[in-house]
């Protein structure tokens, strides 16, 4: 049996940061103009790397994490765009079923379906997300995540009463940036919570490697016009904090758990 490597990788370099911090014996490789950074955390193998914008990018990533560093399971953090009303900024979105949006080859086949496999929505490994949603609701439910900020930056980026919220993400190389485009969205894939530009493209990586994986996003913004928070003071304040407790905390749960 092959030993325990965790890939994580995350949407932005703010994102990785404060992980790359964590990991003791820490080495680096460049491979394809990304830098891989080695090490353990909680004694358990860990290679974290950016993952670069858009399907593309972030598929091409996975792949080098797959093939070449060997991992055996996959975490993907980084910040989303709402499209549910009932989401607020700062909440935590855990994927259970992930669609590419952008995707559409008809009338040769359906919206949304992936060629060749056959699949429109791919789902994460059941027991590595349970143990996420578990990791995850165990920070909210300890006040974990109550100190990671300050007051003013609770004001500033309107954090108050963040919650864990599971269901679908939406992923396509597109960014959505007005009510249109979120109405547009939510006519055709009525039940997505927020929309990203990696996640379905490396959740069909890891399908077809048979990877687990899960992808786990921080609320930015309304994915609109109305949106007033900076984007990249809240990936560099708030969702690195959040990416690095979450981290911990299902690292160490995962220390004992194998999926294959």
């Amino acid at each position: 049996m092959a030993a325990k490597r965790i890939g994580i990788l995350g949407a932005m370099p703010e994102e990785i940061n404060g992980i790359v911090s964590l990991l003791k014996g820490r080495s680096e490789v460049i491979k394809g103009m990304r830098t891989y950074y080695i090490g353990t955390i909680n004694d358990i193998e860990v290679v974290v790397v950016f993952s670069r914008w858009g399907k593309v990018a972030s598929a091409t990533t996975v792949t080098h994490l797959i093939v070449e560093f060997g991992i055996t399971e996959l975490i993907f953090t980084g910040v989303a765009g709402a499209i549910s009303k009932d989401l607020n900024i700062g909440d935590i979105v855990i994927a259970n079923s992930l669609v590419q949006h952008d995707l559409d080859a008809r009338p040769i086949m359906k919206q949304f379906e992936i060629p060749l496999l056959g699949k429109t929505i791919l789902y994460p490994s059941e027991k590595l997300f349970n143990i996420v949603v578990s990791s995850t609701n165990e920070l909210i439910k300890n006040d974990g995540l109550a100190n990671l900020f300050s007051l003013s930056e609770c004001h500033a980026f309107s954090l108050f009463n963040q919650k864990v919220v599971v269901g679908q993400i939406a992923s396509g190389d597109q960014f959505i940036s007005s009510s249109i485009e979120k109405e547009k969205l939510l006519k055709v894939i009525p039940n997505v919570l927020c929309v990203e530009m990696e996640g379905a493209a490396v959740a069909q990586v890891c399908y077809e490697y048979n990877i687990p994986f899960v992808i786990i996003r921080t609320i930015s913004d309304s994915a609109n016009e109305n949106s007033i928070i900076d984007f990249k003071e809240f990936t560099a304040k708030i969702a690195s904090k959040l990416g690095v407790i979450i981290v911990q905390k299902l690292v160490n749960n995962l220390k004992n758990d194998f999926y294959h």
